[in-house]
């Protein structure tokens, strides 16, 4: 059994927010919203892995020691819209009560996932607009060191494709035959990224041939990526696909047995 470190896809809603004078301004309402059930449920559908889920924040929030600890403990971790600034910043870089105490530095987890990874995690990298290099180059995964794990090229200016008509998959190899990627929902969008010569992209866009699913060896490791969205929105047909659960489960099993 596998077990798995789940971190994004959830966020939290704040309003709606009443303008009710010229200096009163209310916020009516906050609202968490989980969209990583949807993925956590089909990995530990096949009953032989089990899934623990984390906000980004709490990600961000690790003190030093657990995010090693973590990566101990886990056997695969999942990122999902977890853009580059949560893996190099610290809440406490932005505490002006501790500035002029000491020095401040931090475990480099881009450097610690990187260092897992070739002695054997294996790390599965989802899409979204945080995600690869994502929207206005906000996601970042490509100007750092997680660029020598990522099966994917990221490009160096926005990826973002996306269309009201959404997009279909194609099988690009025989890794997956018992799943028919002809049925699979359309995808509302994806990040575009360029293969790489030492990954083997599995699934790709019909439309434009761009990589959809991809998987590379580093060292003892192994890392996998998804460059469209595994939940909504992106994901929002994806979800209702009759298959969703086999595709994950078979995706998992491959990236163990890499």
């Amino acid at each position: 059994m596998a077990k798995v470190l789940y971190v994004g896809d959830w966020a939290i809603a704040l309003g709606p927010v009443f303008a009710e004078t010229p200096f009163n301004y209310a916020f009516k309402g906050l609202e968490t919203y989980r969209y990583d059930h949807y993925l956590r449920d089909a990995i530990e559908s096949s009953g032989d892995h089990s899934c623990d889920t984390m906000p980004t924040w709490d990600f961000y929030a690790m003190k030093p020691g657990e995010y090693e600890q973590a990566l101990a403990d886990y056997d695969v971790i999942v990122f999902s819209d977890v853009e580059l600034k949560n893996f190099q910043l610290a809440p406490q870089f932005f505490d002006r009560k501790v500035f002029g105490e000491g020095i401040i530095t931090y475990p480099d987890r881009i450097r610690l996932t990187v260092e897992a990874v070739a002695s054997g995690m294996r790390v599965m990298f989802m899409g979204g607009w945080l995600s690869f290099s994502g929207e206005m180059g906000k996601g970042g995964w490509g100007r750092s060191r997680l660029a020598e794990i990522l099966p994917v090229t990221c490009l160096e200016t926005e990826d973002l494709v996306e269309s009201t008509e959404g997009f279909r998959a194609r099988a690009a190899g025989d890794a997956f035959q018992a799943i028919g990627f002809d049925a699979m929902p359309p995808l509302l969008g994806y990040n575009r990224v360029m293969a790489r010569d030492d990954a083997t992209v599995h699934v790709s866009v019909a439309e434009t041939g761009d990589p959809l699913l991809a998987t590379m060896q580093h060292g003892s490791g192994a890392t996998l990526a998804f460059t469209s969205d595994p939940a909504p929105h992106w994901g929002c047909n994806l979800v209702q696909w009759d298959q969703y659960e086999a595709f994950w489960v078979a995706a998992l099993d491959y990236l163990l047995a890499v």
